[in-house]
């Protein structure tokens, strides 16, 4: 006969409650007593019945993430983090793409609001748009990524601290006229600490208005005038755009001491389009990311990136969505997680 959840609790030495907290992942057992449990489940090879647990909890064991272009070198590492972290609480991954699209967050809600998925994991690009704000009662959601908000919990940076570091970095090494790789569509004047991710301030995507917020104020602390033609906007943040408007702002403008990509994916068209123009790097002018994707240390040369903790930002994402499961009323939390800066050749002087 298939083993019980009794069985495994017998054989553990514990309650069958601690086995049923153990298998679902949401609430916190300690770690020995976990082990204990897990070498019964292994013992007695359990496996769980879906179809009970479903009707007795409501549950699907099905969580999904949904990410706005799965084409990113940062996306894939996200979701292959997703999914190993996920699976050792129990859960499955559904993984979605929603091409920074409203509809498609709303599609996801409403499949959460019929039970099949437990909760869900989104990044939305923009909050004007995203459902988060405009789909009534939610079922368990967390975000991940760059906006300002406070009605579901969310796991961020501090993206404006983070740029502004960078851009004291560049400043550091002697640099000032360094253009930005993927500014807002409308470069704006000097930005505050007041600004928010997501406000309707002009045209672009959270992370691009926070991102230039912290250029802005470092340029500001150091006395260097906020230069508009040295903010280089884009539509989408992929490699092959930033190799096309930087080998045309290369054609129409002096070279800048320093290119600050907004992304590594950013920072890789940009060391192309340079290679093109015969710009050698370091020595011409220097070039930064943002992210510290697995390629960029194989980039040529090396990129000087804002690094932060990729498995610890998916962990806090997940623990968020688990106590949502557990509790839908609970008040909203934000985990910030902290940034570095990985020095390498790209910006050696």
């Amino acid at each position: 006969m298939r083993p019980t959840v009794k069985d495994v609790a017998k054989l553990a030495g514990v309650s069958p409650k601690t086995v049923s907290n153990v298998i679902n992942g949401v609430v916190f057992v300690r770690p020995e007593t976990r082990a204990r449990v897990e070498s019964a489940l292994a013992e007695l090879d359990y496996v769980p019945n879906m179809s009970a647990r479903g009707l007795r909890n409501g549950r699907s064991g099905m969580i999904a993430l949904a990410l706005p272009d799965l084409l990113r070198p940062y996306s894939a590492e996200i979701v292959h983090l997703v999914v190993e972290l996920a699976h050792e609480r129990g859960w499955g991954v559904q993984i979605e793409q929603t091409a920074a699209e409203p509809k498609r967050e709303f599609e996801l809600i409403s499949k959460a609001r019929a039970y099949l998925v437990d909760g869900l994991i989104l990044n939305p690009v923009n909050l004007d748009d995203s459902a988060v704000m405009s789909a009534g009662p939610l079922p368990p959601v967390v975000l991940i990524g760059d906006v300002d908000q406070d009605v579901v919990s969310q796991v961020a940076i501090d993206n404006v601290a983070a740029a502004r570091d960078m851009t004291k970095h560049l400043l550091s090494r002697g640099c000032r006229r360094i253009a930005v790789v993927g500014t807002p569509e409308i470069p704006r004047g000097s930005s505050g600490a007041g600004v928010l991710a997501g406000s309707a301030e002009g045209p672009g995507t959270a992370a691009s208005r926070l991102r230039t917020t912290g250029y802005h104020q470092a340029l500001e602390e150091a006395g260097v005038p906020i230069d508009p033609a040295l903010e280089i906007s884009l539509d989408r943040w992929r490699p092959e755009g930033a190799a096309t408007v930087v080998g045309k702002y290369l054609a129409d403008h002096e070279l800048p001491d320093a290119f600050f990509c907004f992304t590594d994916s950013l920072a890789s068209g940009a060391l192309s389009a340079l290679w093109e123009a015969g710009i050698a790097v370091p020595r011409q002018t220097l070039v930064a990311g943002f992210d510290n994707i697995l390629e960029s240390r194989f980039m040529i040369p090396p990129l000087t990136t804002i690094d932060f903790d990729r498995r610890e930002f998916v962990a806090s994402a997940l623990d968020l969505l688990a106590e949502r499961m557990s509790d839908k009323d609970a008040p909203p939390r934000r985990v910030m997680i902290p940034h570095r800066i990985i020095e390498r050749t790209s910006t050696e002087r």
